[in-house]
């Protein structure tokens, strides 16, 4: 019976909804940034595949399916940059600037801790898109001969880290700037931390969207070059 259900796609389908579902009760029930409805999913659904020894593969044979919504649902952030295209214009110099710069540091600081740990040339390949959007670090990836599966998990990682901190970074350091906190988020953790900018506020998360389709972009060109 367990065996006919877990090989079922609706199983990874189901298993991702129901985690996040209740990882939106807990967020709700305790709003702290450590409980992330997206860690808390996670968390689940590793303890639901470890305890029932259920294969990875019967998991994502529905989980692609979420997996796949990655794209469209990151070309939806474009609604609310256009909500606030007079803010963009305003800060744009600033703003692509500090894409730019945030896409150079990400790379070359990912380069350098790898060498450092003494990782091959294929985890190093896997780590430099860490700081772009799941479909666009996983490309860069595998152009580069990384290990793309490490390389996602990489990037959501990241991206709960920055989620989880950006709240409790810009109460400690009393960040005010709203186009810096976007720009912040959006460079450093994808869409995860954009989720969270977006219920910081519709000016953070606009510039976190737009901040994180840059850093995609700037993450391909320098890509090429290595």
């Amino acid at each position: 019976m367990k065996e006919l259900i877990t090989s079922s796609e609706m199983f990874g389908i189901f298993l991702s909804l129901a985690t996040y579902t209740f990882g939106l009760w807990v967020k709700k029930k305790w709003n702290t940034p450590v409980a992330n409805p997206l860690l808390i999913a996670i968390v689940l659904c590793v303890a639901v595949l470890v305890i029932f020894d259920i294969p990875y593969a019967n998991f994502n044979a529905g989980g692609a399916a979420v997996t796949s919504l990655l794209v469209p649902a990151t070309a939806v952030l474009g609604i609310s940059i256009y909500r606030e295209l007079e803010t963009l214009k305003k800060n744009f110099l600033p703003v692509m600037v500090g894409c730019i710069v945030g896409s150079i540091v990400s790379v070359v600081l990912s380069i350098v801790f790898c060498k450092l740990f003494g990782l091959d040339d294929q985890l190093v390949a896997t780590m430099i898109p860490r700081a772009a959007t799941s479909p666009i670090a996983m490309e860069v990836a595998e152009n580069l001969g990384g290990l793309v599966p490490v390389t996602v998990a990489v990037v959501v990682f990241s991206g709960i880290v920055g989620a989880v901190a950006a709240p409790i970074f810009i109460s400690v350091m009393k960040w005010r700037n709203r186009v810096a906190v976007g720009v912040a988020i959006g460079v450093s953790s994808s869409a995860a931390g954009t989720s969270k900018a977006i219920e910081i506020g519709e000016v953070e998360g606009a510039m976190s969207g737009l901040a994180m389709g840059i850093t995609g972009l700037a993450t391909v060109v320098i890509g090429l070059f290595l």
